[in-house]
């Protein structure tokens, strides 16, 4: 008994004299920050015929930034990841006659495209720009909304309320309109994101340039789809009127710098083919993520390259992004 007693003390004895270490405050806890130079790009491949090849591993690509090679560390293919996509349609006087066929399709477009985790809005562009529909992913609610597709779209702005022109003459804004749709639309937004123009690709009176345009697409890691899509018998397309529309220039400009694809309507090309194709693109596309060699996010622009190690295979991919810092605008 005298044994297990003086056990039993100096065990409470220890107790009191020596404390367990006590746990720190959490605030104390050392903080690990990590700033990674993330790059994400999304590419689509085609052969020399023009067809989508959906079958690549990340040893198919070599990507470079600036000309220096950057080591690929996420590799995915993008089949049914979700997709933000902004509809912008061109309601000006040449596109009068073609507003029926494009509500149609376009419906029919969204009904096939939409899935549970996408989301789309509805935008038209003449003389002014105007929100039609806000996200949603209800390909009725959009296909309700095309009935607001009006010849010009004189009135309304961009969202509630009208955007004065101060008497400027305008006539197509699509500058403004892909401006828009970037900068106040889809920057804010994650994962992958698409524009898709109606257009005939004439601009006329937009106040920003189609380098602002290029550049807020760019900045908010936008691709461009456009759709050449021209009425032959409008006057005012001149000696274009059988050829090709005269801004389809214009149009490769904006989709070739974002990584898109310029589509034709034509004889052999109805607008629901055209839709299908690119329906079909949209979801055989690649996922690459880098972290580059470059550590300042000092806002540059720096030059985007895949090169294919199949040299018969051409890969689609933006031109370039803008290195900002996170968070900034």
């Amino acid at each position: 008994m005298r044994i297990l007693l003086l056990i039993t003390v100096t065990a409470a004895l220890c107790a009191q004299t020596t404390p367990p270490n006590p746990t720190p405050p959490e605030e104390e806890s050392p903080t690990i920050q990590v700033d990674v130079n993330l790059v994400n790009v999304l590419a689509s491949v085609r052969d020399k015929r023009g067809g989508l090849v959906a079958n690549l591993e990340k040893t198919d690509f070599n990507i470079f930034e600036d000309g220096k090679q950057q080591r690929i560390k996420y590799f995915t293919r993008e089949t049914d990841l979700p997709l933000t996509i902004g509809l912008l349609i061109d309601v000006s006087n040449s596109q009068a006659n073609l507003i029926d066929i494009e509500r149609s399709a376009a419906s029919q477009f969204f009904t096939q495209v939409m899935r549970k985790k996408d989301e789309a809005f509805l935008m038209s562009f003449g003389e002014e720009c105007e929100l039609l529909q806000d996200y949603t992913n209800s390909a009725r609610m959009l296909s309700q909304a095309m009935n607001g597709l009006r010849v010009s779209g004189g009135v309304g702005g961009f969202g509630p309320g009208p955007v004065p022109t101060a008497g400027d003459p305008r006539g197509t804004v699509l500058y403004d309109a892909v401006f828009l749709a970037s900068d106040e639309k889809l920057r804010s937004e994650v994962g992958r994101k698409v524009l898709v123009l109606i257009t005939d690709g004439m601009d006329e009176g937009s106040r920003k340039s189609i380098e602002a345009a290029v550049e807020a697409a760019q900045k908010a890691d936008a691709v461009i789809y456009s759709i050449d899509y021209f009425d032959p018998h409008f006057s005012g397309y001149g000696p274009f009127g059988m050829g090709g529309s005269a801004g389809e220039g214009y149009l490769h400009r904006l989709s070739d710098a974002t990584g898109g694809h310029v589509y034709k309507v034509d004889r052999r090309h109805s607008l629901d083919d055209v839709f299908k194709e690119l329906q079909e693109e949209m979801r055989s596309q690649y996922s690459i993520g880098y972290e580059s060699t470059n550590e300042k996010r000092d806002g540059s622009y720096r030059k985007l390259e895949i090169r294919m190690a199949n040299k018969d295979l051409k890969a689609q991919v933006r031109k370039g992004y803008y290195a900002m810092k996170p968070g900034t605008q």
